[in-house]
Formats: C-alpha cells, structure tokens, sequence
C-alpha cells in the first residue's frame, strides 16, 4: 500500500476552504481509526503552515493543568516560543494566536478536543471567545476541531448556541466505500482471491486504521489470527480502548447495548427489554452516543407508498463490523488466548459464521449505496428513500422484510443481499414472496435486484426474474 487512500470528496471540500481569505471553523468527527487526523494532515499539506495539538487521554485524575501542560509542550515545538507555564485556557489561546505565521494559509487542528476539555467545564466558551476575538481575524487561517467522541463536538460546538453561523463546514468521516477497500492490498490486490477480501473485510469493515495492518504478504486466515487472536494484536484490545476512550461515564451501558445487537437489528422497546432499562434517560442517551459515534445505525422504516417514516417504527443495528465480530468471537475467546490455550480456527467453522458474514455484508454494502445506485442507473437520478425495511403482521397484512429498499419517483426496488459460497434457485422464490407481501399501492412499479457475493446458479440469471444482477465481488477486485 502506496500513499494516501481515498477520501476524495472531503480533500476537494477543504481545498476549496483553503482558497478562501476570511478564517474558517471546521469540525471533523468520526469512530476511532477512521483516519480524521490522516485526513487532516494530508489536506494541510497543500497549506503553507501546519501546527498540530492533541489532548491527553482519559484517565483517572488527570487534570486541567496537565491538558494545558501538554499543549504547552505541542506549541514550543511547533513555534519559536518558549515553552511557557500556561495558568488557563484563554491566555493558551492568546499565546497560540500570537505565534501563527503572519502570511500565508495556516492550518491549525485540536485533535481529540474533548480530552484537551477535560477538568474545565468552560473550555468551549474560552474556545469560542478566542475565536471571536483572535483566530476569526487571521485571514486564510483553519481552525479544525477533531474529536472521537462525537456526542462532545454535537453538544458543545455545532448545537451550542454560542457558535451559530461560525462554522464552515462539518466532515463527518464514514468507512470507506469497497471500491476504496481494495487498494490497501496495494500492487497485490489483482491476484488476491476477493473471498479472501471479504473475509478481511468481514472484520474490519471499511476502517482505514484498521485495514493499515493488513500484511498483503499474508493471507486473510493469517492476518485475522495475528491481530484478533494474539494477545500483542491491535483488534485483541481496540474493543476497550473504544468504550474507555469515548464512552466513558456510559461504557458499561454502551456495551451491554451492542451486545444485545449482534444477532441482529432491535427495537428501542427490544433493547430496553433485553437490559431491564426504562426507554427514556441514560438508556436513550447511550444510544445517541452510540449512533453519533458510528457504531449503531438508527434505522428509520419507511412507508414504501408514501416514503414518510414511521416515527416510532424504528430498529437499532451495529454498524461497526468489527464491534459486531469482536462480540461474537473475539471476546468469548479471550480467556483462553491469555493462558496460551488458543488454537487456529477455520473462519469458516466458528459458530453462525453464515450468519454473522450475512450481517456483515449487509453492513459492508449499506456503506457503499452510491455504489448500488450507479449500478442501477440512479446515480443522477432522484432517490427519495433508502434502507433496510420491516412490515409487521396485521389482519391486512403478512410480515415481510427486505435487506434494502430503493424508492424513486418511478419505482420501488427491493434487493436482496446475499453472502453464499453458491447461491440457488431457492433466492427467487425468497424474494417473489417477500414482494407478494409488500402492501404496495398497484400504481407503483416493482424492480428486483439481487446483490451477491458467490456462484450463482446460472439458472437464476436464465430465469429472467431479476431486474438487476449485481456481484458485489467487482466492488474489491482490484
């Protein structure tokens, strides 16, 4: 692997920032490992000065002073200033204001804020008066305020009332796209089997910070043994250090959440039931904590007649492959790795691993829509709802679900997800039966899809049932 991987939409949003003359406030959120600091110092290389601050983080006991310490240190080596006893936050602002180059852009980043935050409930309001008063006035300087913990930057910048209208513009990293995927194998990538790809990606998803371990010298089995089953592996301990390092107060609560949703999607009621917990209070803010980080998707059904969703007919899913894997077999091993007592499992003989690759998948694509929608000709196209779907039973009505539902002004397209060595005839009556159950009003047209990793039964594509054939397996060819 060769250079900077993806994220072409957001290096050509902070190009352009970089163009203007006036200062801007930027916010760059997203999970651990997703590269928001890579990205920044990647797009900064196209400024004339960069100067880079990262907070401290959590433990027990640390304090304001140590934060305000460690920020002292990053600014005497970055500047010609001294390094300085620093009593407050408002006088480290006025100091780092005074030291930023007198021409040219300048690219400045808070990484990881909310540690830099801790032991000063008031940090944001010094933040935003040195704002106001210093770092707005520097032409062509930007501001970037980065951070893991999403939930921080949400309550105390972009819904804080104090800076209204100041921020310029918000990247909110995501995985990468499959087609990106694949380039972290490098020149190898074209002769590597894309069953042994997904069984890598099954893991990681499309986490840049993880995918950068892949040793492309070795093959899937090997690369998931050394990083998930060995006690020196970075995946054998990431799962603690995310709750530790975001969730803090609410860790025990944000895990016992995601346990409860590794088999699959759950309602809010099916959760709280699950935990013993009352819908409202802390269960609630767990779950936004865990939707703003990127772990959970809130998944919004939709009336596929109207498009409108259904307000409290919502399920929450893991969207994080390597929340959903680690849970399912990394923990219950951990034990026995510890004393040694491990031995090398085939992937494929751990238990549900059918199941848990289908749900892995289905994450893998829900990440990739814009890759759905150019292979079925939307891309220009209107898209006016888009998501996995439920239909509960009534007296009118028979349950059905869909993996992802398509809805345009023309059609609604039901696809169906599928990750099988060899997929049968079996799929298309699957899915003639789940549309015969969609109450769907008779003016509105039907589109079949089938997106698959696999063989297919070449009698499926004979049978002329589906309006789209999609084999995922081209998405990380390479």
């Amino acid at each position: 692997m060769d250079g900077f991987i993806g994220r072409q939409a957001e290096r050509r949003e902070f190009a352009e920032l970089l163009k203007k003359k006036t200062a801007s406030l930027v916010t760059c959120q997203g999970r651990r490992r997703i590269g928001k600091s890579r990205l920044i110092e990647e797009c900064a290389t196209d400024a004339a000065h960069f100067l880079s601050f990262i907070g401290l983080p959590p433990r027990e006991g640390i304090t304001r002073q140590e934060q305000l310490d460690a920020f002292a240190t990053h600014l005497a080596k970055q500047t010609p200033s001294p390094q300085v006893p620093l009593g407050d936050w408002p006088t480290a602002f006025q100091l780092l204001a005074s030291q930023l180059p007198a021409k040219g852009s300048v690219v400045v980043l808070f990484d990881e804020i909310s540690w830099m935050a801790i032991g000063d409930k008031d940090f944001a309001g010094h933040l935003k008066t040195a704002w106001d008063q210093l770092f707005s006035k520097r032409p062509g300087l930007i501001l970037v305020l980065c951070g893991s913990v999403s939930s921080w930057i949400e309550e105390n910048i972009l819904n804080n009332t104090g800076f209204v209208g100041r921020c310029s513009w918000q990247f909110h990293l995501k995985p990468l796209p499959l087609t990106e995927c694949a380039a972290f194998w490098g020149k190898r990538s074209a002769r590597v089997a894309t069953a042994e790809k997904w069984r890598m990606l099954a893991v990681t998803g499309g986490v840049p910070g993880y995918l950068e371990q892949l040793m492309t010298t070795r093959g899937a089995e090997e690369n998931i043994e050394r990083l998930c089953f060995n006690q020196g592996g970075m995946l054998f301990h990431e799962f603690e250090r995310i709750f530790h390092d975001i969730f803090t107060r609410r860790a025990a609560t944000c895990r016992e959440i995601v346990r409860t949703l590794v088999s699959g999607p759950k309602s809010l009621q099916q959760v709280g039931k699950a935990l013993q917990r009352e819908r409202g209070g802390s269960l609630g803010d767990s779950l936004a904590d865990l939707e703003l980080a990127g772990f959970i998707r809130k998944e919004r059904y939709f009336d596929p007649a109207t498009g409108k969703t259904r307000p409290r007919d919502h399920h929450y899913r893991i969207a994080d492959n390597y929340l959903r894997f680690y849970l399912k077999y990394i923990e219950p091993a951990k034990e026995r790795v510890t004393k040694g007592l491990y031995q090398r499992t085939p992937l494929e003989t751990l238990e549900a691993w059918d199941a848990i690759m289908g749900l892995q998948f289905e994450t893998l694509v829900l990440d990739s829509l814009d890759l759905v929608f150019d292979r079925l000709g939307l891309k220009n196209r209107t898209v006016l709802n888009a998501g996995p779907y439920a239909q509960g039973k009534t007296l009118r009505q028979q349950a059905c679900q869909i993996d992802l539902m398509i809805r345009t002004r023309q059609a609604i397209y039901v696809a169906e997800l599928k990750f099988r060595r060899h997929i049968g005839l079996e799929v298309i009556d699957e899915v003639r039966e789940k549309v015969a159950r969609l109450k769907l009003p008779k003016s509105q047209s039907v589109r079949t899809v089938l997106i698959h990793t696999g063989e297919l039964d070449p009698a499926i594509e004979a049978s002329d049932y589906f309006d789209h054939l999609i084999n995922a397996d081209d998405w990380i060819a390479g």
